[in-house]
């Protein structure tokens, strides 16, 4: 039975709608965000980085990242995407970075070192975020939870 390690909530700014996951150790990240953002594909997977397409072009998304010993469960809840890929991650942190914001802050600690993770990615809130588009900004109505666990 998989058990959760980690559990952290984090706000993520969305700009031209997307953002992504990138190896906090930059040298190992050979093509950089936004550099081939695939942008009809809600995840997708690049070395060191992991792309999200968003509902909405500019906002605030809130995104839950759970690290677990083995595979979880899928999340209970209405969710409007599911997706599953793969990331190797030399640094054992990620760090958000939005297209023309840059880098946030904040470190995503997966580990203490190196390591290959499978993720699964859930989202809900893109068809209310849609119909929010002409309010302004919009925070925390696009919600993500990327469950990390490692590969094999």
């Amino acid at each position: 039975m998989a058990e959760l390690v980690s559990r952290r909530q984090y706000p993520v700014e969305v700009d031209h709608g997307g953002f992504a996951l990138e190896d906090a150790d930059d040298r190992h990240v050979p093509v950089g965000f936004p550099e081939d953002f695939e942008r009809g594909v809600f995840l997708s997977a690049h070395p060191g980085r992991l792309d999200f397409v968003s509902a909405g072009h500019t906002h605030t998304a809130d995104l839950i990242v759970e690290v677990w010993d083995a595979e979880p469960p899928v999340p209970s809840g209405a969710w409007e995407e599911n997706a599953t890929t793969g990331l190797s991650c030399s640094s054992g942190e990620l760090r958000a970075r939005s297209i023309t914001g840059g880098p946030m802050p904040e470190l995503i600690p997966l580990s203490d070192g190196p390591g290959k993770w499978s993720v699964r990615v859930v989202c809900a809130g893109r068809e209310a975020l849609a119909a929010l588009a002409e309010e302004g900004a919009v925070e925390g109505v696009e919600r993500y939870v990327a469950q990390f666990w490692p590969e094999g």
